[in-house]
């Protein structure tokens, strides 16, 4: 299994998932264009992608959508909230039900509905019979279904967002705090932590944190956050808004970063 981490946070979010002939595009939350440039840098191409899988609406998931669908003829697939809130059409796609696996030739996805203010938001399991990849972000809280349905994870990339007491000191305006805080906001570093804490395992290999807020988050803490959550046993990494990153599940983990293309 290949997972290519094209674009993480606020201004963005898109993650490839590759195994054998089957790749599955989570959330297309770049251009079209910024997608195709992203995937080239790793020797991939839009036309690769088997099919595209929306985590929820909010426009940091969907932005290149519409063009990326229409553009390359894409099936997508998404629950009914979230079908509900988008213009985007589908060739041949169809709806994501939490707890209900979906097969993508050797690639099985299971939606695991999360706690966010969107329409019917979720993360994903997704298994290709060889390894398990939980990809959970954007939201508020950590529940027990997603504890159930994540643990055995080889691989875990799960929301990092902010750290509470810089979000607080910060210059949003207090609604948006409340907002980012509250169980439809997003997960912190200290949640993330109890949250990777909870899902430790002997399957577990590494701990990614994704969608890391520019203002309110460091890199630094993130790893410090994660690190005391798997208690040093596994690898973790983070990925800013400005990199990009490659993990190859093999024998072995293999993790390659790279700078955003020129322009990007």
């Amino acid at each position: 299994m290949e997972v290519l981490v094209l674009a993480s946070g606020s201004s963005g979010n898109a993650v490839l998932v590759r195994s054998g002939p089957t790749a599955l595009l989570v959330d297309a939350g770049v251009s079209a264009l910024q997608i195709q440039r992203r995937l080239e840098a790793f020797g991939r191409g839009a036309d690769d992608i088997t099919a595209v899988l929306l985590t929820h609406e909010h426009s940091d998931h969907v932005r290149g959508l519409e063009v990326l669908a229409r553009r390359h003829r894409l099936p997508v697939w998404a629950t009914a909230g979230t079908w509900s809130a988008v213009t985007a059409s589908s060739e041949g796609g169809g709806e994501l039900v939490s707890g209900r696996k979906v097969s993508f030739g050797v690639i099985t996805v299971t939606p695991v509905a999360t706690s966010h203010d969107a329409r019917e938001p979720v993360a994903l399991l997704i298994d290709d019979g060889r390894h398990r990849l939980g990809l959970c972000t954007d939201t508020g809280t950590f529940t027990s279904l997603l504890e159930h349905r994540l643990a055995g994870c080889d691989l875990l990339l799960l929301e990092a967002n902010h750290d509470a007491d810089l979000l607080r000191a910060g210059p949003y305006p207090w609604e948006l705090k409340q907002r980012i805080l509250s169980r439809l906001g997003h997960l912190g570093n200290h949640q993330s932590a109890e949250a990777v804490d909870r899902l430790r395992s002997l399957a577990l290999q590494a701990v990614v944190g994704l969608h890391l807020s520019a203002e309110n988050n460091q890199p630094e803490m993130v790893l410090e956050a994660l690190h005391e959550g798997v208690g040093g046993a596994v690898p973790v990494h983070c990925v800013p808004r400005t990199e990009m990153l490659r993990i190859e599940l093999e024998d072995r983990l293999i993790f390659e970063r790279h700078e955003l293309p020129l322009g990007q």
